[in-house]
C-alpha cells in the first residue's frame, strides 16, 4: 500500500482528494485502524490472535491462531501485515526463531514468514511501514538488531547491535527512528538506544527512562514514544514519553489504572493501548490513553483471553505515517501561547488560554489538578507549570504542569520546598523559580524562601537562597534569560526590586525601587523589559525596568480599568494582564507593545472573571535568550 500524503505535505487538489476520499471510504490508516493482540503466556505459551477497533472502545474479538506457541516474542507491522518473530517455546529452553505473519484487515490464521538470524526469547521489535525490526533478547543477553522489508517473505538480515545486550524490554518507532527501551542488561537497564531505520549500523544513546525497569510496553505516534508499566523490581503504572526525533530523559506524564507489567502496547497517531500482563495476577484488561496528553489511563475493554508477555501492533502505529484525524494542530512551541490557570471566586480550577499574537476572547484550555488560588505560573517552550497555592481546605505544595502543545491534563512534576500561597514564579528555558509568600508552617506568615527546579525533569524545589524582606510577592515576577526580577511586596507594601542570576544560587540583591510601594501588582517581561502593572489601591498604573541594568523603575502607562490579583503573560513583542479584581470581578484581557510605552488596548476576555491567578507562557523572556 502507498504511503498516504498528510495535510502538512500535500500538494495540489487531487492530494486533499485522496485524503477526503481514504477519511469517507473507510480505509485510510486511522479511519478503521485495527490493533492485533498476538500470542502469550497464559499461563503456558499460546497460539491466540486477537483484534480490536482502535478508535472505539470495546472488548476484543477472536482473530485467529499463530503456528508456534509462544511468548516473550517481538511485533513489528505495516500498513497491511503484523508480522511476530522468536519468542520463547512451550518446551524448556525451546527459544523460536520463526516470524510469522497476519493480514491486518482479515482474519484467519499465521502463515509462514521466515528466520530470524538470532534464536532467542524476551525481545523487542518496532517498525515503520517498509522495514520490521527486531533487537536484543536472551539466551546470554544479546545485543543484536536485525530487520526484514515486510512487503516481501523471507528471513531476517543484520542490521548492527544495541549499545549493550538487554533483554526484557520494549520498543517503538516513528517512520524514522526506533527505540529499544530499558530492560536488563542483565541488571535492570534505563537505558534508551536509537537508531535510523532506514540505514543499517549501531544503536546510539538517546537518554533514560524516568527509572529503570524491565517487562514495560510501549507506543508511539509518529513523533513521541511513551512507555508503560514495567517492574523496577516492583510493578509499576508509571507512563513516560519521549520526543523520537530529539535525544534526551524520558518524563512521567501520566499512569495506568493499576500496576502492570509484561502487558503490550500499541497505538493510532491518537491512542496508546497498553493489553494483558499481570498486576500482579494475569489479566485481560486493555487500557488507553491520549498520547499528546497523557494523565491517567482509562479501560477500553478486554482480551478474549487473560495473558502476559504477548505482543501487538496495528495498521496506524507512530511507525506509520500519522493519519488524518479531521483537523491538524497548528501550533508550534514558542509561539506565543499564554495560559491563566486558577484563581478566586471560590477556589477555581480553570484554565483558558489565549494566542498573544492573536486579539480575541481566550478559549477553554481545561482544569488543573486542584483547584487552587493565590497559587504562581511560568513556563519553558514546552511546558507551563502551576506552583503551590491555597486550596479551599489549606495549602499546597504541588507543582504541577502541561504541554503547550496538549489542550488539558495536567500532571505532578514535584513538590515545592514547603506548602504556600502569594508566591512570584518566574523561569528561563532551564529552571523554574519562585519566591515569597505565605506559608502556614512552621511558623505561620510571610517568608522570603526562594526555591527552584530544574524544567526538564520531575521533583522537588531546592534552596535557591532568600528575598531581601519576607512578603508575599503575588505574581509581581518577571525574567530575562539570565536575571530574575521581583517587582515589590504585596504584604508588607514595599516598593522594593529584587533580582538574582537565575543559573546561579544565592541571596536576592536590591535591584531599586518602583514608584510607589503597592501590592498585588503583576509582572512579565521579554528579554528586555520588565513591566510591573495594576495593584491595590485602585491602581491602573504601568511601571518598567531594563532587566541587564538596576535602578528605579520607570511609568509606562496605564491599563484600561484599575486592579488587583491580575494574571500576566508576555512574548517577544506583547505584554498582556488578564482577569482581577477592582474589587469587582473581571475578565478584561489588556496588552501593551513592550518596546514602546503608552496606555493598554483591550485585547479581549476570560472565559471566567477571576483574581489571584497565574500565567504562564511559552515564550516569555526567560526562554528568549
Amino acid at each position: 500500500m502507498a504511503n498516504y500524503p498528510q495535510l502538512d505535505n500535500a500538494r495540489g487538489v487531487w492530494n486533499m482528494k485522496e485524503v477526503y476520499d481514504a477519511v469517507m471510504g473507510g480505509y485510510w490508516p486511522n479511519a478503521l485502524s485495527r490493533g492485533v493482540f498476538m500470542t502469550g503466556r497464559t499461563p503456558s505459551a499460546n497460539v491466540t490472535i486477537d483484534y480490536v477497533t482502535l478508535q472505539t472502545a470495546g472488548n476484543a474479538t477472536d482473530f485467529g491462531d499463530i503456528i508456534t506457541a509462544r511468548h516473550f516474542g517481538a511485533t513489528q507491522s505495516s500498513f497491511t501485515r503484523a508480522i511476530h518473530t522468536k519468542g520463547y517455546g512451550t518446551a524448556a529452553s525451546a527459544y523460536v526463531n520463526a516470524a510469522e505473519y497476519v493480514t491486518i484487515m482479515s482474519t484467519g490464521n499465521a502463515a509462514d514468514f521466515g528466520d530470524a538470524t538470532t534464536t532467542v526469547g524476551y525481545t523487542a521489535g518496532c517498525s515503520n511501514s517498509v522495514r520490521g525490526i527486531v533487537e536484543g533478547g536472551t539466551s546470554d543477553t544479546v545485543d543484536v538488531i536485525e530487520y526484514i522489508t515486510m512487503a516481501s517473505l523471507g528471513n531476517y538480515t543484520d542490521f548492527g547491535n544495541l549499545t549493550a545486550g538487554r533483554y526484557a524490554h520494549t520498543s517503538t518507532a516513528s517512520p524514522t527512528r526506533g527505540l529499544a527501551l530499558g530492560g536488563k542488561t542483565p541488571g535492570l537497564a534505563a537505558t534508551i538506544d536509537y537508531f535510523e531505520i532506514a540505514t543499517t549500523g549501531n544503536a546510539i544513546d538517546f537518554g533514560d527512562l524516568t527509572a529503570a525497569r524491565q517487562d514495560l510496553s510501549a507506543t508511539s505516534s509518529s513523533t513521541r514514544g511513551v512507555t508503560a508499566g514495567g517492574a523496577q523490581p516492583g510493578l509499576v503504572t508509571t507512563l513516560d514519553y519521549v520526543e523520537i526525533a530529539t535525544q534526551g530523559n524520558a518524563i512521567d506524564y501520566g499512569d495506568l489504572t493499576a500496576v502492570t507489567g509484561d502487558a503490550a502496547g500499541t497505538s493510532n497517531s491518537v491512542r496508546g493501548l497498553a493489553g494483558g500482563g499481570i498486576n500482579p495476577g494475569v489479566t485481560d484488561v486493555i487500557e488507553y490513553w491520549t498520547i499528546a496528553n497523557g494523565g491517567t489511563a482509562v479501560d477500553f475493554g478486554n482480551l478474549t483471553v487473560a495473558r502476559k508477555r504477548l505482543g501487538a501492533a496495528s495498521n496506524s502505529h507512530g511507525g506509520l505515517c500519522d493519519g488524518y484525524q479531521g483537523t491538524r494542530s497548528t501550533y508550534s512551541s514558542g509561539t506565543g501561547r499564554a495560559l491563566f490557570m486558577g484563581g478566586e471566586s471560590g477556589i477555581s480550577d480553570t484554565v483558558d488560554y489565549i494566542h498573544i499574537p492573536t486579539l480575541g476572547n481566550a478559549a477553554d484550555w481545561g482544569d488543573l489538578a486542584q483547584a487552587r488560588q493565590s497559587l504562581t505560573g511560568f513556563g519553558s517552550s514546552t511546558r507551563g507549570y502551576a506552583y503551590a497555592g491555597a486550596l479551599a481546605s489549606g495549602y499546597t505544595d504541588d507543582v504541577d504542569f502541561t504541554l503547550f502543545a496538549s489542550k488539558g491534563g495536567f500532571h505532578n512534576f514535584g513538590d515545592a520546598s514547603n506548602a504556600r500561597s502569594n508566591l512570584g514564579g518566574l523561569s528561563s528555558s532551564t529552571r523554574g523559580v519562585a519566591a515569597g509568600g505565605y506559608s502556614p508552617s512552621p511558623a505561620a506568615g510571610r517568608v522570603d524562601i526562594i526555591d527552584y527546579i530544574s524544567l526538564a525533569s520531575g521533583g522537588s524545589g531546592a534552596d535557591f537562597g532568600n528575598l531581601t524582606t519576607s512578603a508575599d510577592i503575588a505574581n509581581n515576577a518577571a525574567a530575562s534569560s539570565t536575571r530574575g526580577l521581583w517587582m515589590g511586596k504585596a504584604t508588607p507594601a514595599a516598593a522594593t526590586i529584587d533580582y538574582v542570576t537565575i543559573a546561579s544560587t544565592g541571596d536576592a540583591s536590591d535591584f531599586g525601587d518602583l514608584q510607589r510601594g503597592n501590592g498585588n501588582l503583576t509582572g512579565c517581561s521579554n528579554d528586555i523589559r520588565a513591566i510591573g502593572a495594576a495593584g491595590n489601591n485602585d491602581s491602573t498604573d504601568m511601571d518598567y525596568v531594563t532587566i541587564a541594568s538596576t535602578g528605579d523603575s520607570t511609568d509606562f502607562g496605564d491599563l484600561t480599568a484599575a486592579r488587583f490579583g491580575a494574571a500576566a503573560a508576555a512574548d517577544k513583542t506583547r505584554a498582556v494582564w488578564a482577569g482581577g479584581a477592582t474589587p469587582g470581578l473581571l475578565n478584561t484581557i489588556d496588552y501593551v507593545t513592550i518596546a514602546s510605552t503608552g496606555n493598554a488596548t483591550d485585547f479581549g476576555d476570560r472565559t471566567i472573571s477571576l483574581k489571584f491567578i497565574a500565567g504562564a507562557t511559552d515564550n516569555h523572556g526567560g526562554v528568549q535568550g
